[in-house]
């Protein structure tokens, strides 16, 4: 084996045949082998050894559900801003959901501007989903061509005009092309009869009305179609944030029967109960929406056995002031981009789950999903040197001002949670340390490779991972006196572990 550049230690790392004590050897961004603990240091000077005792190290985050607003909604989010959140959070990529930004990943010159929004300004890996809305089937095949990820479509209104949903025909067309080219349809899965048929909320501040007005019986109806159509034209599909467990013995069944279907749940969804959910707390309102406890313990059961097949974020920030204290007219949507491993982690470990479940299903199986199975998700030779070192243990309250998010809104506000990040690295070179993103390292992705890379990062990688770390702390450390010369900067607190950074 060529000698390392980087050794990363740990009596505890995760790898696809489990947790065991190892070291971890990284040459030029990858993981060439996975060593016994005790490994002798190479002899070649200048290899790094990054000894992180008992922490735990996983395979970094893939988040495939990310909606970054940017470019159009900068001020609800932006590139530079989820990505150190994400950073910060031990994610090492994410995808980019096509609505909420202008104008929407809807045809390849849409793509276009959104890469040149990202270029330059990303902390983590990105990529991106294409949309399928009314009247752009032919501008699929060529996204596909471009390296979009998938298709979004919505069966109800997204919210935001420019993203209107599918109606039968259009849906019928965007899944017969789809299959044409061996392309995925993400979907969000909510019946429009349902919704138009149930209560309203608007001037409601209570949960109650909210709840009632997206009852589950909109997303069994919605994921029936789906499998359904799924059947018919041969179309891989897969469920977006699911949060009604009636849905799964509908997703169980139509797999048995060879239906190519998956399905995802957030955090959210895992975590928090409809009882719970003060009048007025408008920072809960998601679509679909938190349920009650007895449905989120039927999703834990799908998680265990397989029916749910990732657990992303579903980050879908906004501006404080529009998370009015009226369900019917807030902005849907929960931020947790940063603090998606530790809300999970602290459900999984009272339930009996390991640090291995969580790998699986934050890291491998959105990978899976995305194609990217043999870059990300995993600990292993060949795989891209992403790593989150994770201390399991350590607890720290929530303090939405100390978040990287652009805006600090955040159901979790105030919440004690355990597995702090201590340290996310990608490709090799140390992207944070104790909630303290250190510099905007990323790469935007394609579906079959690398789209291109930051300017600075290029030359690094191809330069000695160790320069690379040291540019990437100097560029930290210039940004966090900038940004307390304008008055602008979080203190530098670190978000996750609630501590001063080193």
């Amino acid at each position: 084996m060529t000698d390392p550049d980087v050794l990363l230690r740990s009596t505890r790392v995760v790898t696809p045949e489990g947790e065991r004590p190892a070291t971890v050897a990284v040459t030029g961004g990858r993981i060439t082998a996975v060593l016994p603990h005790d490994a002798p240091r190479a002899r070649r000077p200048g290899i790094r050894l990054h000894d992180y005792g008992d922490a735990v190290l996983l395979p970094g985050l893939v988040d495939t559900h990310v909606h970054v607003n940017d470019p159009g909604r900068e001020s609800w989010e932006g590139f530079a801003t989820a990505t150190r959140a994400a950073a910060a959070g031990g994610i090492t990529t994410l995808l980019d959901m096509p609505l909420n930004s202008l104008p929407p990943t809807t045809t390849p010159a849409h793509l276009a501007v959104k890469r040149r929004a990202a270029a330059g300004r990303l902390h983590i890996d990105a990529g991106f989903w294409g949309g399928a809305v009314p009247g752009n089937t032919h501008a699929l095949r060529p996204l596909h061509r471009a390296g979009v990820f998938g298709f979004k479509c919505f069966l109800s209104p997204s919210g935001v005009e420019e993203f209107p949903p599918l109606d039968g025909e259009d849906l019928t067309a965007a899944m017969k092309e789809i299959t044409g080219f061996g392309g995925l349809l993400i979907v969000h899965a909510e019946d429009p009869a349902q919704l138009g048929a149930a209560p309203g909320c608007h001037g409601s501040a209570r949960y109650a009305d909210f709840l009632a007005s997206r009852p589950a019986e909109a997303e069994h109806r919605a994921v029936t179609r789906l499998i359904d159509a799924a059947g018919r034209h041969g179309t891989r599909v897969h469920i977006l944030h699911l949060s009604s467990a009636g849905a799964l013995p509908l997703i169980a069944a139509a797999r048995a029967a060879g239906v190519r279907i998956t399905a995802e749940t957030c955090p959210h969804f895992l975590t928090l109960t409809a009882e719970e959910i003060p009048d007025g707390a408008t920072a809960f309102k998601c679509c679909p929406p938190i349920r009650e406890a007895a449905n989120r313990d039927a999703l834990w059961a799908a998680l265990a056995d397989g029916t749910l097949d990732c657990v992303v974020s579903d980050h879908s920030p906004c501006t404080a002031d529009l998370k009015v204290p009226d369900f019917g007219a807030a902005w849907g949507g929960i931020s947790s981009l940063q603090l998606g491993l530790p809300v999970l982690w602290t459900a999984a470990r009272r339930r009996g789950f390991g640090m291995a479940d969580l790998a699986r299903w934050m890291s491998a199986g959105p990978a899976a999903l995305a194609g990217l199975e043999g870059r990300k998700g995993a600990i292993a030779p060949g795989r891209d040197a992403d790593i989150a070192v994770v201390d399991p243990d350590a607890a720290f309250t929530v303090d939405p001002e100390a978040l990287h998010h652009r805006n600090p809104v955040t159901a979790y506000a105030g919440r004690t949670l355990y597995g702090v990040v201590r340290a996310t690295w990608l490709r090799g070179v140390r992207i944070a340390d104790h909630g303290r993103p250190l510099a905007r390292t990323g790469r935007l992705l394609t579906r079959t490779g690398t789209e291109a890379a930051a300017a600075a990062e290029t030359a690094a990688a191809a330069a000695d991972p160790a320069e690379a770390e040291a540019e990437a702390e100097a560029e930290a450390e210039a940004e966090a006196e900038a940004e307390a010369e304008a008055g602008t900067g979080t203190g530098e607190a670190a978000a996750a572990a609630g501590e001063e950074p080193r």
